[in-house]
């Protein structure tokens, strides 16, 4: 993914609250100096840099991953974070239902730790290909491919692949779809 699609998201999403990038800086705790060079596409943000942005916005994830032709039916192109994990927009952010999925890739061996998102976010992950460990509650869950867990994401947690890998598809359930609405 070209950091061009992340920079122009977040300038709209930035753009659309009118807030100056001081304000966004305080509400997300990213340094104004890292968002500036992520508008001007002089840095690609981590996916970790990303949901506290979300957060900050109280937008889905989606609303600052890609274009909207990354957003288009039947358009899957993977997102890699640098030194992270790898990602598809399977479903883009839904106001209707509040919701929206990504297929997830990790490598052999690769873990991903995410911060707590926003109050009241659920996430579901399904394993396709795995094994695949998930740290719930400060503890490791194993999951076999065909198994899925659900469990709340406003809390630190994380994904662990084994030996060869895992790919899963990850649903992110936003607790009040009409606030989130107008984003998308």
């Amino acid at each position: 993914m070209e950091s061009d699609e992340i920079t122009l998201k977040l300038k709209d999403v930035r753009a659309a609250s009118g807030l100056s990038l001081s304000k966004v800086a305080d509400l997300t705790g990213v340094s104004k100096a890292m968002l500036g060079q992520i508008e001007r596409g002089e840095s690609s943000p981590t996916i970790a840099t990303l949901w506290k942005i979300a957060k900050g916005f109280q937008v889905p994830l989606s609303a600052l991953i890609g274009t909207d032709d990354l957003r288009k039916p039947g358009v899957f192109r993977t997102v890699t974070f640098p030194g992270s994990i790898q990602v598809k927009i399977v479903f883009p952010f839904d106001p209707a239902i509040g919701a929206e999925t990504f297929h997830v890739e990790l490598s052999s061996n690769q873990s991903h730790e995410s911060p707590a998102h926003a109050a009241g976010v659920t996430e579901e992950v399904f394993v396709l290909n795995g094994p695949l460990d998930v740290l719930q509650n400060g503890e490791w869950v194993s999951l076999e491919a065909g198994e899925g867990l659900r469990f709340p994401a406003d809390v630190p947690h994380g994904y662990r692949a084994g030996a060869g890998g895992a790919t899963f598809l990850n649903m992110h359930h936003y607790m009040q779809p009409t606030a989130l609405a107008s984003v998308g």
